[in-house]
């Protein structure tokens, strides 16, 4: 499945960029209302020297948006349990040239 930042060209126009994140609908209501709002947040900048905003940066930012930038932590198969090695006597443990194991 492609999402339609990615047919963006590298640097998009803001009504491009409305139009691929909420569609052509809700795109003048969205660059009106909600792009200053974003902007504050850290969305990134217009850039002028290549007439639009760099579209892997608004990847980047609606992935943190959406909590997608944080990895994914699966469970992995658990070892052998051993509950008791972690609590060794003291009388078995070796002494450190500073006294203190």
């Amino acid at each position: 499945m492609t999402d339609s930042l990615s047919k963006l060209p590298l640097f998009a126009t803001d009504i491009e960029i409305a139009i691929a994140v909420v569609g052509k609908a809700r795109a003048s209501e969205w660059k009106r209302s909600v792009l200053p709002v974003i902007e504050a947040r850290g969305f990134p900048k217009f850039d002028p020297l290549h007439g639009g905003r760099p579209v892997p940066l608004i990847r980047h930012y609606y992935d943190a948006y959406l909590g997608l930038a944080q990895p994914i932590h699966t469970a992995g198969p658990d070892g052998e349990e051993r509950l008791g090695e972690w609590k060794k006597s003291r009388r078995n443990r070796t002494k450190t040239k500073w006294g203190d194991p």
